[in-house]
């Protein structure tokens, strides 16, 4: 239930960055990493409907707004269209998952005020998604749409193979800082403005990775 690095006063004992790496490179693991109470419960039934492949669900301890309540959820399936754009084609992709879902719609309204009108894509499990068909995957991350970004408070590397190589992987490599969550989330650039700026960059610079 320490999923990241919002819960961290007590520095790298309390970011566990590595972890969702490690978890998701266990071949037959199915990680799940819900975005609100909604994925919580979904995640619940599948883990307890799973009879040969076991389950890690991954919370976690600060407030998480609800923010699936009157929307159709699809854990099942890995990954889906969460708030999708005006445009047949997207102006690009959020993708996240846990609380970093929540971030990533308060993103794309800050996109929307300047012209930006972006999809976003919530993944609790990759390995559920990996299972989809080519024609699903294809839906809900177009490949016609370079500008993808997955935003995670982690390693997020396996990312890399959603976001492809015109994307961004807007993730952590490091630990250590301690103090209060609203300033080590500041200090790591994970609030709506510095991801959003970090976005826009997408169409101007040929490097994948954003670390701060």
């Amino acid at each position: 239930t320490h999923d990241s690095i919002a819960v961290g006063e007590d520095g790298p004992t309390h970011h566990p960055i590595e972890q969702l790496t490690m978890l998701r490179s266990i071949p037959n693991v199915n990680v799940i990493r819900p975005g609100d109470p909604n994925e919580v419960n979904e995640a619940y039934k599948i883990a307890f409907t799973s009879t040969y492949t076991p389950t890690v669900l991954v919370l976690t301890r600060q407030n998480v707004p609800v923010i699936l309540k009157d929307k159709e959820i699809h854990v099942e399936k890995g990954a889906y269209i969460v708030s999708d754009s005006k445009k047949e084609i997207p102006d690009g992709i959020l993708i996240a998952s846990g609380s970093e879902l929540a971030l990533a719609l308060n993103v794309k309204k800050e996109l929307e005020c300047e012209d930006i009108d972006v999809r976003v894509v919530s993944m609790p499990s990759m390995y559920l998604f990996d299972k989809q068909s080519k024609e699903y995957k294809e839906q809900v991350l177009p490949s016609i749409v370079s500008r993808k970004m997955a935003i995670e408070m982690s390693d997020a590397t396996h990312y890399y193979k959603y976001v492809g190589i015109d994307g961004m992987v807007y993730g952590i490599n490091k630990f250590g800082i301690s103090g209060p969550s609203t300033q080590v989330i500041e200090e790591y650039g994970f609030t709506v403005n510095q991801i959003k700026e970090a976005f826009k960059t997408l169409d101007k610079v040929d490097y994948i990775r954003y670390i701060k």
